[in-house]
């Protein structure tokens, strides 16, 4: 199905939706100038209001992910056709940036949200050179002065050209995701790139990695493909289909480097190596494609049209007979500049994919919903013309037994909730435990390499002697550990951030990336290995926790050395802790959500054959249903929570510098907030010496400290968000029953009512009820084409 047929489809789906929708609202208005209330068929309408509004409001997300130098923000801009977001040679991306689509001729906007504000900051309206210009700026104004303002995130509202002509993709948003801050630091992080790639698999609807044709074969690059399978090579396999890998920067190529369809098939085998069954791979000029576009689009400035003529023209040369080259104008060859970038054909796939998945599943929910508001007026008018025809006293009988059985109905839902509680601490519990797990094992597996420095200083001393951290400092099991984020290390400091998502992964056991003896034996060799014990002339004294250092630099390289082993490690096993508790925790809550709709379904059936039997007459099934535009993940709902929580949070002046510190923290990466590890500065009179002393064990315990300190409290965000998942999931099938049996009620009531003040009326009556039944008939018809539609071309999972 092609994105036009899909804009088809989506057209006569809200089309048929909102002719339904007047055909409602005419039929109350009848009943209402006839003197009846009819809010029995207010949830209808309801109903068809949100189905319209989700399929208008309905978010597609396509995250693009890359290391560094790949181009990504060019490509970004190719997109987009408009050159906004700063290349990489000016700045990388900070925060995440949303670039969400509106239409062509609204005024586009750079908004910047902060922590704790509900509204976002207006930063500048206009055309893209200033939006780029004021977005370069601010950005570069943010790290220098280490985020004062605590931004968490930016979005830029700009007309997409990929997606312009297709009105049902108006909710399509490029998610610019964060790279490494190559300003602060010259050290490749693949954990922030990690966690985002992460992200992206569970909550968008593809995902582009950029890599460059130069360099695609990068440690970095590698790095951050085996964290992303490793553990979940079926997880990635059931998302194969919206992951694409861009091979960028193709103009670059030489006439002595290796034909792009060659470095593609090696492409292939590595990504099919790390875990990426059959990778699609896409090559790529960003550059290439976004000039075209501008020049088409008669937006190309003097220097752009310039770069265009440098770097791409020539290649589109022709040569008469003599050998005199004509180089066509960039008007002439920018169509076919543009298809030969690739970027068109990136663009085509991928909204394609979209459409055929997360599109479909969107429209068959909407028409599901349609239909179950179709049936509903339909069963309406049954009960209607049924109840008219009837004996009055029949009918009496009917109401009065309709009554007790709706009781009854809602005695059994009662009995399901208190089900649904019992498995919803089951869920909770599942949480808390795994994030024990992680603080138990983060905590011990610290210890335990502090320790073995300790034990290898205490087997070199003048007089060997174990020592063993005491009981007391030792990871209490079972203690209530609750939401941890990531530790990130700094000179003298350790450091533990909050980290707004919770995640996954208890998949792999938690290993440090290398040995913090060995580490610290290269950093420091001399006084690690030399002064250390060498100076001591009084083995008695010996403490193999205790490292004295001559100079105050040397002191800060062993704690900088240790927050620079332990932090990533605890940050990386962390982020896998997220994932898997998240993909866990969200397939448990979708079991569980299937059992209340089964069990809620049976209650409404039984009354929806009870109905049948009694009136002698045909009614529809009702439904229980749970459209997944209703329903956010837990992704969603954490992130919901923690923006509620620091708006809603009092703080007292020493958390407000703790936030300070914490700066950042939203915008995953380098910034958090840290606590110092202070060096101990002793003189030794007798020997003249001046000492500097890092104390492990206050060092350890400060870490330990910290990840204790930031899981409690967290536990409240983690059982309120469980409970608001599962109570929707309780609360929607709640009431899509009491609506069920409302509404009956309110017919049966309408009825009895009429029949005692207009029994003379009784054939003019029936005569509108089955002209309106036809009428509605063809809405049916209509809607049942459609379905039948949609099930032709049904994506294969």
């Amino acid at each position: 199905m092609s994105s036009q047929e899909f804009q088809a489809a989506y057209n006569s789906i809200y089309d048929t939706g909102d002719r339904l929708l007047q055909y409602l609202k005419e039929f109350r208005e009848g009943l209402a100038t006839q003197g009846n209330e009819s809010q029995g068929l207010q949830s209808i309408e309801n109903e068809i209001n949100k189905a319209l509004k989700g399929l208008q409001d309905q978010k597609y997300q396509v995250a693009v992910i890359a290391a560094m130098k790949a181009g990504k923000s060019t490509f970004l801009n190719s997109v987009i056709g408009a050159d906004i977001l700063a290349s990489e040679t000016a700045a990388c991306t900070i925060c995440r940036t949303d670039v969400r689509h509106i239409k062509p001729g609204e005024n586009p906007r750079l908004l910047e949200y902060r922590e704790g504000q509900r509204k976002p900051v207006i930063l500048v309206e206009g055309n893209a050179g200033e939006i780029q210009q004021t977005f370069l700026l601010r950005t570069r104004e943010i790290r220098e002065k280490s985020n004062p303002d605590n931004t968490i995130r930016f979005e830029i509202e700009h007309p997409i050209e990929a997606i312009s002509k297709l009105s049902s993709l108006t909710g399509f948003t490029l998610v610019d995701t964060p790279g490494p801050n190559e300003w602060d630091s010259a050290n490749f992080n693949t954990n922030a790139l990690k966690q985002t790639a992460l992200e992206a698999l569970r909550t968008c609807n593809a995902i582009l990695f950029i890599l460059n044709y130069a360099s695609y074969k990068d440690n970095a690059v590698s790095d951050l493909f085996k964290d992303v399978v490793e553990n979940r090579k079926d997880f990635i396999a059931e998302n194969t289909g919206k992951i694409y890998f861009i091979l960028n920067k193709i103009d670059q190529k030489t006439e002595r480097d290796r034909e792009i369809a060659e470095v593609i098939k090696d492409l292939q085998l590595e990504l099919a190596n790390f875990g990426f069954r059959n990778p699609v791979i896409y090559p790529a000029s960003s550059r290439q494609g976004l000039l075209a576009k501008l020049i088409q689009q008669e937006k190309a400035t003097k220097d752009q049209t310039k770069d265009f003529k440098k770097f791409f023209s020539a290649q589109y040369a022709t040569e008469d007979e003599e050998g005199e080259q004509t180089i066509p104008a960039p008007r002439k060859i920018a169509p076919q500049a543009l298809a030969d970038s690739g970027i068109p054909t990136i663009q085509e796939t991928v909204i394609q994919r979209i459409t055929q998945n997360s599109g479909w599943n969107l429209l068959s929910e909407v028409v599901a919903e349609l239909d179950k508001a179709a049936k509903a007026i339909e069963d309406t008018q049954n009960t209607e013309i049924r109840g008219w025809e009837m004996g009055i006293e029949a009918l009496r009988e009917k109401v009065e037994d309709y009554r007790r059985r709706s009781e009854n109905a809602r005695a059994n839902i009662e009995s399901v909730k208190k089900a649904v509680e019992q498995q919803k601490q089951i869920l909770i519990s599942g949480f808390s435990q795994g994030i024990n797990t992680f603080a138990d094992e983060a905590k011990a597996q610290i210890a335990s390499e502090i320790d073995k420095i300790a034990e290898s200083r205490s087997a070199n001393s003048p007089k060997p002697k174990k020592t063993q951290l005491t009981p007391q400092q030792r990871p209490n099991i079972d203690e209530k550990i609750r939401f941890v984020g990531q530790i990130v290390g700094e000179i003298g400091e350790a450091v533990l951030g909050f980290i707004p998502v919770f995640g996954k992964g208890l998949g792999k056991a938690f290993k440090f990336s290398t040995s913090l003896w060995d580490k610290l034996s290269e950093t420091v060799p001399d006084t690690f290995n030399g002064f250390l014990s060498d100076q001591d002339d009084k083995p008695e004294k010996f403490d193999p926790y205790i490292i004295r250092c001559q100079t105050q630099t040397e002191a800060q390289k062993i704690l900088k050395t240790i927050n620079e082993v332990c932090a990533p490690s605890i940050e990386s096993w962390w982020i896998d802790t997220q994932d898997q508790l998240v993909r866990e925790g969200t397939s448990i809550r979708e079991q569980l959500a299937a059992t209340i709709q089964e069990d809620i379904q049976k209650i409404s059936d039984e009354l929806s054959n009870y109905l049948g039997d009694a009136l002698q007459v045909r009614l529809n099934i009702n439904p229980i249903q749970f459209p997944s535009f209703d329903f956010p993940g837990i992704d969603a709902g954490i992130q919901r929570q923690v923006e509620v929580f620091t708006r809603t949070q009092k703080i007292t002046e020493v958390q407000k510098e703790s936030r300070k510190k914490k700066s950042n923290s939203l915008c995953k990466g380098d910034h958090t907030y840290t606590v110092d590890v202070p060096i101990e500065k002793t003189i030794e009179v007798q020997d003249q010496l001046t000492i500097y002393q890092v104390n492990l064990r206050q060092t350890v315990e400060q870490i330990k400290q910290k990840i204790d300190d930031n899981v409690s409290g967290s536990q409240v965000l983690l059982v309120r968000v469980i409970e608001q998942q599962v109570d929707t999931d309780f609360r929607s099938a709640e009431r899509q029953i009491n609506d069920y049996i409302n509404r009956f009620q309110n017919d049966f009531d309408r009825v009895l009512k009429e029949r005692e003040t207009k029994e003379a009326e009784a054939p003019e009556i029936l005569a509108r009820l089955e002209y309106q039944k036809a009428k509605l008939i063809e809405y049916l018809s209509q809607l049942s084409s459609i379905r039948q539609s949609l099930d032709s071309w049904k994506p294969v999972k």
